[in-house]
This record gives C-alpha cells, sequence and structure tokens, in this order.
C-alpha cells in the first residue's frame, strides 16, 4: 500500500485535533503526556499528544469513515495501551510484533519471522554494553539485549520502546491484549521542559508549585519546535 504524502497526515492530524476542540477526551481522541525516557529519542519527557481512539476501530458514522478511516494495528505504529501489569497505567510503545509473529533479540539487533529489521531510524541505544544468555547476568538484562524467540499470541502485539535500552516493555512482561490498546499517538500539540521526571506532582501544595511554574516558564520552556509535530 503506498504511503500517504506528508500533507494528507497533516491534513487529517488537524481534522482531529478540530474534532478535539469539540470533543476533548471522548471515545475520539484523548490527550496524553510522555513521563518517562523510554521513547526517546521519538518523544520526549513533557510531550502532551493526541491519541486518536477510532482508528483501531469502527468509525460511527459514515461521515467519519470518509474523513478518518478505521484500520488494524500496524507494525511501527506508535500506541497507547492499558499496562497488562497495571491495567489502570496507560503507557506507550511502538508496536514492533503482530499477532503470530515470531520475535527475537540477538546482542539488540530485531529479528522478526527470522528476518532482521531495519529499526536504527528511530531506535536508540544509550549503553554500548552487550547483556548475553549467562548465568552470571541477571534474567532482567539477558532480557533486554537476547530475547526469545518467542511468537506473539493471537490478538496480541509486541511493543517496544524506541530508547530499547532505557525501556520497561513486551519483552519482561510478555505481549499487549488487542483489547487493551486504547489508540494512536498521532500528534504533540505541546512540548514542556519544565515537568518532573515522573510527572506526577502530590499533594495540593505541589499541584499549586507545578501550574506556577508552567506558567512562568511557558514561554522559555516549553519546545516551540515540537509544536503540531506529527508523531512517526
Amino acid at each position: 500500500m503506498a504511503k500517504r504524502s506528508t500533507f494528507r497526515e497533516y491534513l487529517e492530524a488537524l481534522i482531529i485535533a478540530g474534532i478535539f476542540l469539540g470533543f476533548t477526551n471522548t471515545f475520539v481522541v484523548k490527550t496524553f503526556y510522555i513521563p518517562s525516557a523510554s521513547m526517546e529519542e521519538t518523544l520526549l519527557v513533557g510531550d502532551h499528544l493526541f491519541v486518536n481512539r477510532f482508528i483501531y476501530g469502527p468509525a460511527p458514522t459514515k461521515l467519519e469513515q470518509k474523513l478518518l478511516p478505521s484500520r488494524p494495528v500496524q507494525r511501527g505504529d506508535i500506541v497507547i495501551f492499558r499496562s497488562p501489569e497495571r491495567p489502570r497505567v496507560d503507557m506507550v510503545k511502538r508496536c514492533m510484533g503482530l499477532p503470530e509473529d515470531d520475535i527475537r533479540l540477538v546482542d539488540k539487533d530485531l529479528y522478526i519471522n527470522d528476518e532482521w529489521v531495519d529499526d536504527g531510524s528511530f531506535t536508540w541505544h544509550r549503553d554500548g554494553r552487550i547483556f548475553r544468555d549467562l548465568p552470571s547476568v541477571p534474567p532482567s538484562a539477558r532480557l533486554r539485549d537476547n530475547y526469545g524467540p518467542s511468537t506473539v499470541p493471537e490478538d496480541h502485539f509486541f511493543c517496544l520502546g524506541d530508547n530499547r535500552d532505557q525501556s520497561y516493555d513486551s519483552r519482561f512482561w510478555g505481549s499487549v491484549p488487542a483489547h487493551f490498546v486504547k489508540g494512536r499517538a498521532f500528534l504533540i500539540y505541546w512540548s514542556f521542559g519544565g515537568e518532573t521526571s515522573d510527572g506526577v506532582w502530590r499533594g495540593l501544595g505541589n499541584k499549586l508549585r507545578q501550574l506556577g511554574g508552567t506558567a512562568i516558564g511557558f514561554f522559555s520552556k516549553s519546545r516551540w519546535e515540537r509544536t503540531f509535530h506529527l508523531v512517526r
């Protein structure tokens, strides 16, 4: 299938953003905040996203089907989903494995169905060390760089962080059930460099300080070059 033009992608993104203005956090579009570095350099801590919630399901009306058609999850989509370990927590990762795919990592290289995947355009390795499958290496470290082989179950997806060495993902807790997927990230509507590392400010006093800090640093700490940036 031919790739859509960048103009078409921006047009669709703006249409969805327009819908969002009228139906904030409805079944159509929701917002999501990036709290960790697991998707760097694609998504940064402090990025605020629009998430297309109906792309993976049938559109309710014929008009919406024409404007924004639905489709299945595709390899490479950046998806928002409920954590398999903590279902009340949402996560963001890139879908790399589809149902019945055979997944294997060998010294950080990803293989799908025994074919090497060239993911260098979006994958980032911060740590030059390679942890191999040796008794002296903790299991959590082994899984980071050498995983599988494992087959993705039916109606599941294998999701990885782009910051591969610092991402807690399907290598550690398994594949994501299809019904846990909430939507596809498609647009950064604002990026702010003054957030806390975990994105959580607990207590009224801290929340007030956060609001004050955001107001004071809005112009100086906002990453304007990332505003209305398509997520790919």
